[in-house]
Order: structure tokens, then sequence, then C-alpha cells
């Protein structure tokens, strides 16, 4: 039940989506994050989004890539983290998160990362408050390792409007 999609509103984030009642709505810029909220009432999603500061190998095209906490007013999930790439990840190279010395593994559903462990959640998002960078490794289905790092600065004041827009 909690591992939910924001994978839609990261679409239409991106530019991919007609506009509608359901685009999502900029609340907010946290440094290198941003907060967006996408639906009303208990159907509501936060979210903290930011995108790579820098993506390896540098020779291919990476596609729209943003890392997520997303939150659903409904209680349904809570500072879910996720990672979209723009580009089919392959199942079994599932992305790796790493904070400082942490590290968490994710598994892939499509273009998507999500904890592999819910125990791990919040560990990491605990991680990314405390951190000054992340690293997320992850594999192309065409066999293309890649590697991005995102800033953590302004993680925490995002996380902390997100659970206001939601709670």
């Amino acid at each position: 039940m909690r591992r939910l999609s924001a994978c839609a509103a990261c679409l239409i984030l991106a530019g991919a989506g007609a506009a509608s009642a359901q685009e999502p709505a900029f609340q907010g810029e946290h440094n290198d994050w941003r907060v967006f909220t996408r639906g009303e009432g208990e159907e509501r999603i936060c979210y903290a989004t930011s995108r790579p500061t820098d993506s390896r190998p540098g020779s291919v095209d990476h596609g729209d890539v943003y890392f997520l906490v997303s939150t659903w007013a409904s209680g349904a999930a809570e500072e879910q983290p996720s990672f979209l790439a723009g580009y089919a990840l392959q199942p079994d190279h599932a992305p790796v998160v790493r904070v400082g010395s942490s590290r968490y593994q994710m598994y892939v559903s499509q273009q998507e990362g999500f904890v592999e462990e819910l125990r791990d959640e919040q560990r990491l998002v605990d991680a990314m408050r405390r951190g000054y960078t992340m690293r997320v490794e992850a594999m192309s289905t065409r066999g293309t390792a890649t590697a991005y790092e995102f800033s953590l600065s302004g993680v925490t004041a995002a996380l902390e409007q997100v659970e206001r827009l939601c709670s």
C-alpha cells in the first residue's frame, strides 16, 4: 500500500502532460529542491523534488531525471522516496542510493526506483536531511551504467513544507 507512484506528477512536471486540474501546482523552492502539489482533498499528493547536479556518463541522453519524496494527504504514504529515470531501468540491476556512508537498495517499477525495504525509507529521508549530497547509481535496460549526484541543500525546508501542505 505504501508503494504509490508519483511518476505521473513528474511526467507532467517535465512537460509531458496537458493542462488540467491534475497539473502539479508549484508551491515553493528551497535551494535545490522544489515543492509541488497535485489533486485536492484526500487525493492530494505533495512532493519535494530535485534534479541531479551531475549525470554520468556525460555521453548519453539521460532524459528527465528526478528524485522525489512524496506524501499523500490520505495518509497512504508519508515521505516516500523515489527515483525517476528518463529511461527504462533494468530490474535485475536496481538503483542504489548513497548518502554519506549509508547505502539503500531500491527495486524497479518501469522507470521508477523505490526503496526495497520499507524500514529503510525513513532512514534514507533522515540521512537526506543530515547530508550534503546524495548519489544514485542505476542501469538502463540497454546496459548503460549511470550515476547521478543530487544536492541536498534545501531538502529539510522542502520536506517541512510538504508536511504542512499534506497534513
